[in-house]
């Protein structure tokens, strides 16, 4: 397997615990990917009165839904708690008031299963020091203009839980990403804190609780702005700390995420995201 990355962009990701690599995906495989998105949403969106709302934003309204749950090895979709009115109805189609697709796209579906196994991509993970990548879960986030969620601070191993620590976010600019409609911040070096919390399912395994192991919250003093253009593809290790503002604009801020874990470490069965008949492959387009 070749190289992709520097001696410097290793050493870089290793320092600030996120690495940020413009044209990284061709502009025209990045549109390709929204359009199929877009695809999806309308076949798969719920009605309204079935609707599960994800939100990140410190308030999970979805840890105790079962659509969410069991989402590990399907395509579901998830709503903006924006986009309905105080009635509860939809203020535009279903369609375009999703917060997200979720979370097995890269394996049941073609298209996307295409775009996130590359020979780049598995040089990136191999290159960064991951013994054997396995994609775990897919999102295609919407970030809708004017009803795009916040998502407050969190670290991926939060609720993507191994041991040893392995989950790296690898994080594709659809749209540009900007100040204005929400991009990405993260806190360098953050990755070397001990992760604050975690999430799992309960006893019951019918709803997500959370450990608090540090009452103390991330310093964001030092964060960064991660503005992104199209086909820019940001690393994230999994304990870096990292936030987005809700997006306010009337521009919309697409982004696809895939999360990997070494398959060199053990995944927790306590975990939120199950996939017991699903078999996890790599970034090996074969």
């Amino acid at each position: 397997m070749g190289r992709y990355l520097t001696d410097q962009q290793i050493t870089d990701f290793r320092n600030d615990g996120f690495l940020v690599l413009p044209n990284f995906a061709p502009a025209e495989r990045c549109l390709q990917l929204r359009e199929r998105a877009l695809q999806l949403a309308e076949q798969y969106v719920p009605s309204p009165e079935q609707a599960t709302v994800f939100t990140a934003d410190g308030t999970p309204q979805h840890a105790s839904d079962d659509y969410f749950l069991s989402s590990g090895e399907a395509i579901r979709c998830f709503f903006e708690k924006d986009a309905f009115d105080a009635d509860g109805r939809l203020r535009a189609k279903a369609h375009l008031s999703l917060n997200k697709l979720g979370h097995a796209m890269h394996d049941l579906d073609p298209v996307f299963s295409s775009f996130s196994r590359t020979p780049e991509l598995a040089a990136v993970a191999h290159d960064i020091g991951m013994a054997n990548a396995l994609l775990l879960q897919s999102m295609y986030i919407f970030k809708q203009a004017h009803i795009g969620g916040e998502v407050t601070c969190h670290t991926d191993h939060t609720y993507l839980w191994t041991e040893p620590r392995s989950v790296v976010g690898f994080w594709f600019a659809i749209d540009d990403a900007t100040r204005e409609n929400g991009c990405m911040w993260a806190v360098p070096g953050g990755h070397r804190w001990p992760v604050r919390t975690r999430s799992r399912l309960n006893d019951a395994r019918t709803s997500t609780v959370t450990d608090v192991l540090d009452p103390a919250p991330y310093p964001l003093d030092n964060l960064v702005c991660l503005e992104a253009k199209r086909g820019t593809l940001v690393l994230l290790d999994g304990a870096v700390p990292h936030l987005s503002a809700a997006n306010t604009s009337d521009k919309p801020r697409h982004a696809y995420t895939i999360h990997a874990i070494d398959g060199a470490a053990e995944y927790l069965d306590d975990n939120w995201l199950q996939r017991p008949t699903l078999p996890l492959r790599g970034f090996s387009v074969n």
